[in-house]
């Protein structure tokens, strides 16, 4: 169950209320009896919901981003250029190996 705020705006009073998701907000300040309390927002936990998912990586700094593309990036183009040289040397082994055709 959360902890709400209230602030009365009669007296100024200030207090905390441990209260359920179901419970009604109140409504007389329990220090002048003036029903003007106010209900606060709360500064909540330290968990931020936003982005593409969940993660503690989607908070990365923008410098940590930048390198991370530039790896991948530099990774993608060994992995093009390891394949290519594989595609040839197996097409040079696959030419080889057929006898030609002689009529």
């Amino acid at each position: 169950m959360p902890t709400y705020e209230y602030e009365c705006e009669g007296c100024n009073h200030h207090f905390d209320e441990f209260q359920s998701f179901h419970d009604k907000p109140l409504k007389k300040c329990p220090k002048c009896k003036k029903p003007k309390l106010r209900r606060l927002f709360g500064t909540g936990s330290a968990i931020l919901f936003k982005g593409s998912g969940f993660y503690e990586t989607d908070y990365r700094s923008e410098s940590y981003k930048s390198a991370a593309k530039a790896d991948t990036e530099t990774s993608s183009k060994t992995e093009s250029s390891t394949s290519k040289e594989s595609s040839k040397s197996s097409d040079s082994k696959s030419s080889a190996s057929k006898p030609s055709k002689k009529d």
